[in-house]
């Protein structure tokens, strides 16, 4: 069954927190998307629909890389949920695929994401240690990953990367 990826809209809220909270089995995600959407600019957020349905949910919120320049604007992907009776459906890939390109339309140059690299590495990511930037956060190097959305846009960019301060609660 496919499902259409768009723009979370207001009406949306209440369905993402619902998602974001099944898919981890706790509120923490649900109230990060919460904050991050008052405060992160520019952000990502897209629903995944199936009529009207919202069963999955991605968001991206700028990060900060000490050398990067402005121009690079690195996004991080997180968090995605996708309701757990709608996983292994393509619900999180196609979630994947259209916010990479939503944040390509945002003009940013390069997005990181801390999750499993199988499953990622299956969009382009890659070990963000290739490029010699490293995660605030205790992760193993595997599981740190970068894509760059435009070639080269990440050479000669190393350091920590830090995501917004609405993380820290989780």
């Amino acid at each position: 069954m496919s499902v259409a990826t768009r723009a979370e809209l207001p009406a949306d809220v209440a369905a993402v927190h619902a998602v974001e909270e099944a898919a981890f089995g706790r509120s923490a995600e649900a109230e990060l998307v919460d904050r991050l959407r008052a405060t992160a600019r520019p952000h990502v957020s897209l629903v995944a629909a199936r009529g009207g349905d919202i069963v999955g949910h991605i968001f991206f919120s700028p990060v900060h890389i000490a050398t990067a320049p402005p121009a690079l604007q690195p996004m991080g992907l997180a968090p995605m949920a996708v309701r757990p009776d709608w996983q292994r459906r393509g619900v999180g890939g196609a979630l994947v695929r259209a916010g990479l390109d939503a944040c390509c339309v945002l003009g940013s140059r390069a997005v990181v994401v801390l999750g499993h690299p199988e499953y990622y590495a299956r969009f382009g990511f890659v070990p963000a240690v290739r490029w010699g930037l490293g995660c605030e956060y205790d992760a193993s190097t595997d599981a740190f990953m970068a894509i760059e959305l435009a070639p080269g846009a990440l050479a000669g960019i190393t350091g920590m990367v830090r995501y917004a301060s609405e993380f820290a609660a989780l």
